[in-house]
């Protein structure tokens, strides 16, 4: 097949307007784009690669073969081949031990693309996530439970951490500019300039639960509720995400002001026979008159920043409990066998 330029679609209209309007990159920026060589994949590259000449960006390919397939290898030297056809740089990690979850694929697989952007000066790794993918994480999420957080999970743009390339910092960014884009749109653009798309069987199989949802329960949702629930679940998340950006800078501004650590109060330490060595004290008082939301929000930084776990619900519940409860009053041990205890105005928990 040819790799001339296409000619201007609706999607590239979409995706030039998306990425200047909410600045996902700059100009002449590094790109690394991760790509499987599914639908959505080969849609995001050809979108880049068309758009390239406008922006100035240096585009490199990371293909990350899980194993998980007896044509996984085939599948890498497929992508291998487009950059080839491309011309631009092509980057391979594969993994060496088996992995049993999909959790831990999507951890190994962040792993190797930010390990790649490291070594070679990217600053942006560039996903092909899509509203369909969107609407999927939230449902997914909500049949699990979760907040708010976890409806809104999949967003335009986060932080992977800092390179230290030639001991020059710089932060490498996750960015999924397609968050507009359904899975019918990317597939009918890969048909429309007929680009080799690799099927992935596993994508059919259901014994994984977002195949099930993909496969199943968006198509019943389609038919019988909203032929255009992708979209508008992936709206409900874009308005979630705002709203939870806000609520997080609140509880920040709070978590600073609550705080107070080691050495407050030596009396208290020797008191509860130095039962809390090494505490860190909330000023409980000035939660109390605060909304519920925020009180959680709080809670759950402190938790998160202080006690090297990642707390749940209840694990928050029952810290935000004693901004109210009678001196005294005490947890059961948190993971690790932490515990919080009510000393008049302040929360005293252990780290």
């Amino acid at each position: 097949m040819s790799f001339s330029d296409s000619s201007w679609t609706f999607l590239h209209s979409q995706l030039h307007r998306t990425i200047r309007q909410r600045q996902l990159f700059q100009r002449n920026e590094r790109l690394l784009v991760a790509v499987s060589g599914g639908q959505d994949s080969l849609c995001l590259i050809k979108l880049l690669l068309d758009l390239q000449s406008k922006w100035g960006w240096s585009l490199g390919i990371a293909h990350c073969d899980h194993c998980w397939r007896i044509d996984s290898e085939a599948n890498a030297r497929h992508v291998e081949r487009l950059a080839e056809n491309w011309g631009i740089s092509f980057y391979l990690e594969t993994a060496t031990q088996a992995i049993d979850s999909e959790a831990k694929a999507r951890e190994w697989r962040y792993q190797a693309l930010s390990d790649i952007a490291q070594k070679n000066n990217y600053s942006c790794i560039i996903a092909g996530h899509t509203a369909s993918d969107r609407a999927e994480t939230l449902l997914y999420n909500l049949i699990r439970g979760t907040g708010a957080d976890g409806l809104q999970a999949l967003t335009w743009k986060r932080s992977l951490g800092v390179s230290n390339k030639l001991n020059n910092q710089q932060e490498i960014s996750l960015v999924r500019p397609l968050l507009e884009i359904t899975r019918s749109e990317t597939g009918k653009f890969c048909q429309d300039l007929q680009l080799p798309v690799w099927e992935d069987e596993t994508n059919e199989n259901l014994k994984y639960a977002r195949n099930r949802i993909r496969q199943e329960l968006l198509p019943y949702l389609q038919q019988h509720f909203n032929p255009q629930v992708e979209s508008v679940l992936a709206q409900t998340a874009e308005i979630l995400q705002a709203e939870v950006e806000y609520l997080e800078q609140v509880a920040q501004q709070l978590f600073e002001q609550v705080i107070e650590t080691d050495g407050l109060n030596q009396e208290l330490n020797q008191e509860l026979n130095q039962e809390l060595s090494g505490t860190i004290y909330i000023k409980r008082k000035l939660l109390q008159n605060i909304p519920i939301a925020i009180q959680r929000r709080v809670m759950r930084q402190i938790l998160q920043k202080n006690m090297f776990f990642n707390p749940n619900f209840e694990h928050i519940e029952k810290l935000t409990a004693l901004i109210k409860a009678p001196n005294r009053t005490r947890t059961d041990p948190f993971p690790g066998g932490a515990i919080a205890i009510v000393e008049d105005d302040f929360i005293c928990l252990q780290r």
